[in-house]
């Protein structure tokens, strides 16, 4: 009996809360209508024709503001805006008490795709009614369509839009693609990438040839770029090499060695591939290319400068995969691998100050005798070697670092004994830190202490031992 009342009671709360509900919301509809009337009123009541025309650049427009009565205005009072700018008085011409016009001539593209803002207002710059006009041209024939394949798995193709490009309208582009004897047409789906480029992820078929175009459509007219037939065999590209390494050659001073690996994605395929390499020195921006390594996976640079950095890239063209006779594309660059060549011993003298090859000659003659100094001295610093040093080198360029900056770089210890520090530039010789104190080795431009553990991320070439 209290559980059927109660189940009673609770139906008769909901039911008021419900008509509650709906109270509320027949409110708030309301007083949006009465918030919104005036402006439907003024919508209704004034009107622009033509209504959001379509026209080529170089062509005229007349347009035509009409006022109903009702508004109680004349047409002699309103005045017109294209695109929040008041257009001249000697455009208009009042052809009714109740209409109003203005002309263009000579349009140029639309400033924006979604069209070029005409409004006619009230002498108190009250809206009254608005047009959006489009002015553009017809696509153009889409050129140089060209498509890629990585790794077999995939397909991108891009394309220009043209000789004149620009259309100023929204222009749609959809690349088509089917197999050359049979199959249906599909449309690429993926524009997410750069303008005038479509990505088909998956479902290709290979060892038979794709026809692939592209066509081109607006509210002006539409064309069709010529049709490219491709076999995805012929058009694939890969990885960069990996695993790309540079190394001395033993005392040798005018040579390195470069390694690499093949393509790992595509290590089921039967290929012949061709490698790429180019170096440059440290204090250069021009590459130097290999056009042709062969398809061997190393290769020796030779005819190089002692005592220098080195920076090397390889890259890879996996041609003639199944047979394929095409050319092969080349892809992307490896990043950048660094090593240097053995230096030179040199003696200055005088206060002159060095150039940057010889700074780093000398400072590297430094780190050399230093870390066989912690090998055997220290504890914790068997890793220590030359490499660090040149690691160091190739995240500076990876930061863009400036090369007068680098010139200026120096080698300094920082020894810490409890709450103590002390600091000693590299080279002075003249390392007597307390015993099981921490040295920690760090490279800079400037002679500041820097602030534990920070040092490991300002400088990416420290580290500690104990001595």
């Amino acid at each position: 009996m209290d559980y059927a009342y109660a189940r009673s009671h609770q139906h008769d709360k909901n039911r008021v809360e419900s008509a509650r509900d709906r109270q509320m919301t027949i409110s708030v509809i309301m007083l949006l209508f009465v918030a919104l009337l005036p402006y439907a009123l003024t919508a209704h009541l004034a009107v622009i024709s033509p209504q959001d025309p379509v026209l080529r650049i170089g062509s005229s427009l007349t347009a035509v503001c009409t006022v109903s009565a009702e508004l109680e205005i004349t047409a002699r009072s309103l005045y017109w805006t294209l695109n929040g700018r008041r257009l001249a008085r000697n455009t208009y011409r009042v052809l009714s008490p109740t209409e109003s016009s203005v002309t263009l001539h000579q349009l140029n593209g639309s400033l924006q795709q979604s069209g070029d803002n005409l409004v006619c207002h009230r002498s108190n710059g009250e809206v009254l009614a608005g047009s959006c006009v489009y002015v553009g041209s017809p696509p153009e024939k889409p050129v140089n369509l060209t498509c890629w394949s990585r790794n077999t798995k995939d397909l991108s193709c891009r394309w220009s839009p043209g000789s004149q490009g620009e259309t100023f309208i929204n222009t749609k582009y959809i690349l088509k693609y089917k197999l050359k004897w049979y199959g249906k047409e599909k449309d690429c789906e993926d524009y997410t990438g750069q303008p005038y480029m479509c990505y088909v992820p998956r479902d290709l078929a290979i060892f038979t040839p794709y026809e692939v175009w592209v066509d081109a459509s607006n509210q002006l007219g539409s064309a069709t770029s010529d049709v490219v037939t491709l076999d995805i065999l012929d058009v694939v590209t890969t990885d960069p090499p990996p695993d790309v390494l540079v190394s001395r050659v033993g005392d040798l001073e005018d040579q390195l060695s470069v390694s690499w690996g093949s393509p790992p994605a595509l290590k089921d395929y039967l290929f012949q591939a061709k490698y790429q390499i180019r170096y440059r020195v440290e204090e250069s921006d021009e590459w130097k290319m290999i056009d042709d390594a062969g398809n061997q996976t190393s290769c020796r640079l030779a005819g190089l400068r002692a005592g220098t950095v080195y920076f090397v890239q390889v890259r890879c063209n996996p041609v003639g995969i199944y047979g394929s006779k095409a050319a092969g594309i080349w892809s992307d660059w490896s990043h950048s691998t660094a090593a240097s060549t053995p230096g030179i011993e040199r003696s200055h003298s005088g206060s002159c100050d060095l150039k940057p090859s010889e700074h780093n000659s000398t400072l590297r003659k430094e780190l050399k005798q230093f870390f066989g100094w912690m090998r055997k001295h220290s504890y914790g610093c068997t890793d220590v070697s030359i490499k660090l040093y040149d690691q160091w080198r190739v995240w500076l360029q990876k930061a863009q670092k400036t090369h007068d900056q680098v010139s200026k770089d120096k080698a300094y210890l920082l020894l810490q004994h409890t709450s103590r520090w002390q600091i000693i530039p590299l080279g002075t010789h003249q390392i007597q830190p307390v015993r099981k104190s921490i040295v920690w080795f760090y490279v800079t431009h400037k002679k500041r202490e820097p602030k534990y553990p920070f040092i490991l991320l300002i400088n990416r070439l420290a580290f500690d031992c104990v001595y």
